[in-house]
């Protein structure tokens, strides 16, 4: 899991918190790590294409993730699911993705809220 603030723009979704570590940040754009958002109705989206806010068939899904993964096999393939998705829809995504060439999948969280180490407060 990792916590990636840089990739929250596209479609909304309540992730989960988790104390994972932050991606690095890559400067160049082909490297940018593909996304594919699972939203609260279980619809799916991915950060490539003409409108990265236009929910997308599985067929689509998985011909735009194979094509991306032909021109870059180790690029970072991540899954950013609302924490309202049940649990076998984001597993049906993930297979998606690595029935199109994903290697490995990673999932977006948030990070945790910081602890107070004050007493009392």
């Amino acid at each position: 899991m990792v916590t990636a603030p840089m990739l929250t723009q596209g479609v909304k979704v309540d992730l989960p918190a988790a104390g994972a570590e932050p991606l690095p940040a890559s400067q160049n754009p082909q490297d940018k790590p593909l996304v594919l958002s699972v939203d609260r109705a279980g619809l799916l989206y991915l950060n490539r294409g003409d409108d990265p806010a236009a929910a997308l068939s599985e067929q689509l899904v998985f011909e735009q993730t194979s094509a991306v993964l032909r021109r870059n096999p180790q690029l970072d393939v991540l899954v950013k699911a609302d924490t309202a998705v049940a649990y076998g829809r984001v597993m049906s995504a993930m297979v998606l993705l690595q029935r199109a060439g994903a290697r490995k999948i990673g999932f977006l969280t948030d990070p945790l809220p910081p602890i107070d180490d004050a007493p009392g407060t």
